[in-house]
């Protein structure tokens, strides 16, 4: 029996919604930047810039915006760059 695979909207939407599982978005600074001494980028920053670019493609999956796999593909890899530099850092396992 063969199964259906998702559309790129509900394939983006599922990244995103297990970026949002994963990631500690709801640390704060003190948390985020404790270890300043050996930080291997800045986490706080990163976060933020994590966010920004959730916050567009949810916007533009709200629109009707059809990602493509190259954009899916983009945000996997930046999620997974952003993840190995939050490991490094402490702050989540892997």
């Amino acid at each position: 029996m063969r199964t259906m695979k998702p559309d790129t909207s509900t394939a983006m939407q599922d990244l995103i919604n297990e970026v949002r599982s994963t990631m500690p978005f709801g640390a704060g600074e003190a948390q985020l930047c404790a270890d300043s001494v050996s930080c291997n980028g800045c986490s706080l920053k990163l976060l933020e810039f994590l966010e920004m670019e959730l916050q567009d493609w949810e916007q533009k999956l709200q629109d009707g915006v059809q990602p493509s796999f190259g954009d899916i593909h983009k945000m996997g890899k930046t999620c997974k760059k952003i993840y190995m530099v939050l490991r490094k850092n402490g702050l989540v396992e892997g």
